[in-house]
């Protein structure tokens, strides 16, 4: 009598699965709209308790639903503190999530709650101040645990729907991602970088009169950049050290790499640097895109 084998269980990481979350004002809504944008099914303002069966709706619908976002936030009212345990049940079915987490300074998310003239959903009667603060501390663990965190402080809603439709869009999901991301240390540091570059070492742009008013984009600020002793062999090296490490980074399960690329104003050499950095690791097969935080800020 022949044996028959038993069928293979089903394999629930074919079903993409993204969780966003985060604080009040942070842009999930621009990011929920962005996975629309490259072909998510997107469950906005989901109970937390309805994560499993919205997993598994997904997994039975396969094709409809094979790549699926669910935003949760904590004026649902089944939210609770344990949205890691959550995931982790998931990834104990076997399912793969991605969390994304959005962030953003205090004093910016006050500055977007005024605006709007709302208050935010766990104020009750006490001060805007109050109730980002009780938000940061329910979702502290969450934070922590994010696959991806973007702050947002410093983006306009195009810059962030263009963050996540380039982490997102329909590629290979097991290649890692990178972000060369330009930015000016007088307005902060990115806090969702993995490496950071400082690029003041070389000569400003800005004290050069006809390159003043342009850019790091430009060719002629870029070959001026670049043309500075020491510029090149800096995007080389780190090219080297990002490509040598990303396969140890995707064997740990992370999709995402953010390098920051640092000068006083960010708007001539990050954004040089940034821009070569991203060409070169293209060339070593990485899919890497360059974004400019402050480009257009002065």
């Amino acid at each position: 009598m022949v044996s028959e084998e038993a069928p293979a269980a089903p394999d629930r990481t074919e079903t993409d699965l993204v969780i966003v979350t985060g604080v009040s004002g942070g842009g999930r809504s621009t990011v929920a709209r962005a996975l629309e944008n490259v072909g998510y099914y997107v469950v906005d303002n989901l109970p937390q308790a309805l994560l499993l069966d919205m997993a598994e709706l997904a997994f039975a619908a396969r094709g409809a639903a094979r790549r699926t976002a669910m935003v949760l936030d904590v004026r649902s009212h089944a939210f609770s503190t344990d949205l890691p345990g959550a995931v982790k049940s998931l990834r104990e079915r076997g399912f793969n999530p991605r969390m994304v987490f959005v962030d953003a300074d205090d004093e910016v998310l006050i500055r977007r709650f005024e605006s709007v003239r709302r208050s935010h959903p766990l104020q009750g009667g006490g001060r805007l101040s109050d109730g980002i603060a009780a938000e940061r501390k329910l979702l502290q663990e969450a934070r922590e645990q994010a696959d991806v965190l973007i702050d947002t402080s410093h983006l306009n809603v195009n810059q962030l729907r263009g963050r996540i439709e380039e982490m997102f869009g329909e590629e290979d999901t097991t290649q890692i991602r990178v972000t060369v991301l330009s930015f000016g240390f007088k307005y902060g540091l990115p806090p969702d970088a993995d490496f950071v570059l400082d690029a003041r070492f070389l000569p400003n742009p800005y004290w050069v009169p006809e390159l003043r008013e342009h850019t790091g984009r430009e060719t002629d600020v870029s070959r001026y950049v670049l043309g500075q002793r020491g510029a090149v062999t800096f995007v080389e090296t780190y090219a080297r050290l990002i490509n040598a490490t990303a396969p140890g980074f995707e064997r740990e399960g992370k999709r995402y790499l953010t390098i920051a690329v640092g000068c006083t104003g960010g708007k001539h050499r990050s954004v040089a640097i940034a821009e070569e950095l991203a060409r070169r690791l293209r060339e070593m097969r990485l899919a890497a895109a360059p974004q400019h935080r402050d480009l257009g800020r002065e």
